[in-house]
């Protein structure tokens, strides 16, 4: 089956690809196995899906757009193992059970969006693949590509995250003016956390990020004595003057892991609800944004 290139308006910016060899290329390097379950967000002009059906998955494509919705259902009628949804992914219920698959071109507008919903989600993917902005793949992944960001910090107990494909600019239409690539993003075998501790976790990520000082050691001063967080940097071999940037995720869960046993409750409880508060803060955000994008 070959997708044509007809001009289609695109109420939900995107770029897509210009080859199905290059599709095929990318479906065999996740090698997913027939009878896999796999959903591709916003297929666009059905490239990736073409692929994806070829290679025998149980595929369902949400598209969003209600012209390429249509021209999708048209082009694969005839595919048993192809179902195409009319819908907002951000809005879709994915398996409460069981193991299913991501791979997918999505919208660069929503991709903080879509990783936050399948990295949160009590039954997230086996792994996904998503092609998205170069930069903004470095700040999911952190190391060894960039320095580590509170996303990739607060991603690596769950997931191993890795760049497995760099794209070239022209292997897209229209033509993007950043640089493109493959990201993974694979849930562990063994998660490195104990349930019971997830949440903490995230609190304390989140507050050695958000409290605008210049350093580390300004940031916990109401959490870890002097004399601990210099005791700290010295065991964990960063300097006294690191930001949360300068740690690698080691470092950041070796710092957790004394926070559990050497602080004082109401220490502790300086940090409660501090990732609460952020999604807060950028639920309201998304949602202005989504609203401009619907428009």
């Amino acid at each position: 089956m070959r997708i044509k290139k007809d001009n289609v308006p695109l109420k939900y910016s995107q770029n897509f690809l210009k080859s199905s060899n290059l599709a095929d290329k990318l479906i065999k390097k996740a090698s997913f196995k027939k009878g896999d379950l796999v959903y591709e967000i916003g297929p666009g002009k059905g490239i990736l899906t073409c692929a994806l059906a070829n290679a025998g998955v149980r595929l369902t494509a949400i598209e969003k757009d209600k012209v390429l919705y249509s021209k999708l259902k048209d082009s694969f009628s005839n595919y048993q193992n192809v179902v195409i949804k009319l819908g907002d992914f951000l809005e879709e219920k994915l398996p409460l059970e069981g193991e299913y698959k991501i791979f997918s071109n999505i919208p660069f507008s929503i991709t903080a969006q879509v990783i936050n919903k399948l990295t949160s989600l009590s039954n997230s993917p086996k792994v996904s693949y998503l092609i998205i902005q170069k930069e903004a793949a470095k700040k999911f992944v952190g190391r060894p590509y960039d320095k580590e960001s509170q996303y990739s910090v607060l991603l690596k107990p769950w997931f191993n995250l890795e760049i497995v494909y760099h794209f070239r600019r022209t292997d897209f239409y229209p033509v993007p003016k950043v640089d493109i690539v493959l990201l993974r993003i694979k849930k562990r075998d063994k998660i490195l956390l104990e349930k019971k501790r997830s949440q903490l976790y995230k609190d304390f990520i989140v507050y050695g990020f958000h409290q605008r000082k210049p350093n580390l050691k300004k940031s916990f001063n109401k959490i870890f004595s002097y004399k601990q967080f210099n005791r700290l940097s010295k065991d964990l071999n960063f300097g006294k003057l690191a930001t949360p940037r300068d740690l690698d995720f080691g470092q950041w869960l070796n710092l957790f892991n004394y926070f559990l046993v050497g602080v004082e409750q109401y220490k502790k409880e300086l940090v409660y609800g501090s990732e609460k508060k952020l999604r807060h803060q950028q639920s309201k955000i998304e949602k202005i944004h989504r609203t401009r994008f619907r428009n």
